[in-house]
């Protein structure tokens, strides 16, 4: 037999976790469904713990993108808590680009399907508020870097087919923009095409926010033209070993080269890049 709602004074509001030590939660958020009851952490905000759940029936399935939640008063009565618990829940989950709220006699709230762009953005933004702090040093940026994307170019050496070359050696040899001399924005854009010519997911993922970044903190009137031109023409020998599908030497070719960038970044003036065999 299903267990029925407890009890409550109609005229009292809802009471939050922190208050009352418990949040009822169903198995499953749909209208009508018996409610059960969970074990309130008294430190962690029930906010929080509402998100949680929504957050993992999402996850698993349960609540597929499109979908539409209950409306905030069922939520607050399957949950037990206040609206304002709930409504702070739903923009957490809206922050992580996991629902989305509309407007208007068909709005509500709707579960999304994961955007990665939209993802990779906000670790960028994450990364570039925390390299403003002594936490995170462009030096740590520099560092991941220079162990990610080696290894990316080998795999997409690998990997690689005509399609995926063809957009390599474009990224490698695109013109300079007469707003953007120093060809800057192209030179990121091929690094991130190398990720994605990995065909994982995860390399774009991990790399590119740290691209973006990045590109905010080098000081671009420093570097003079011939040194882009050093950059071009280390992009276009990397292209052709992947092209070739020569994986050691891309990987090779790809580590000198952003040791040279690591100069490039912290001595802008002063870097002459490395003899090329």
């Amino acid at each position: 037999m299903a267990p029925t709602p407890e009890r409550r004074d109609a005229a009292a509001p809802p009471a939050d976790g922190a208050a009352s030590g418990r949040v009822p939660s169903g198995p499953a958020v749909r209208v009508g469904a018996p409610i059960a009851h969970l074990r309130v952490q008294r430190v962690r905000p029930a906010y929080r713990q509402v998100a949680d759940e929504l957050r993992s029936q999402i996850m698993q399935g349960m609540l597929e993108p499109g979908a539409r939640l209950p409306a905030e008063a069922e939520l607050t009565r399957m949950f037990g808590v206040s609206r304002s618990t709930v409504r702070e829940a739903l923009r957490s989950l809206a922050s992580q680009h996991l629902i989305e709220t509309r407007r208007g006699v068909q709005g509500g709230s709707f579960v999304s399907a994961p955007d990665p762009t939209k993802l990779v953005e906000d670790v960028g933004s994450a990364l570039g508020v925390l390299v403003a702090t002594p936490q995170l040093r462009i030096g740590d940026l520099l560092e991941a870097r220079l162990l990610l994307e080696p290894a990316a170019a080998r795999l997409a050496a690998q990997r690689a087919d005509e399609e995926t070359v063809e957009a390599l050696r474009a990224a490698a040899t695109a013109p300079r923009d007469p707003r953007d001399p120093s060809g800057f924005v192209p030179h990121l854009d091929f690094h991130t095409t190398i990720l994605m010519a990995t065909g994982n997911l995860m390399f774009t993922m991990m790399g590119q926010p740290v691209g973006d970044v990045l590109r905010t903190k080098l000081d671009r009137a420093a570097v003079a033209r011939e040194q882009w031109d050093e950059v071009d023409a280390c992009h276009a020998t990397i292209a052709e070993h992947i092209a070739r599908g020569e994986a050691e030497q891309a990987e090779e070719a790809m580590r000198t080269h952003l040791l040279d960038l690591r100069e490039l970044y912290e001595h802008p003036g002063t870097w002459r890049g490395r003899p090329r065999a």
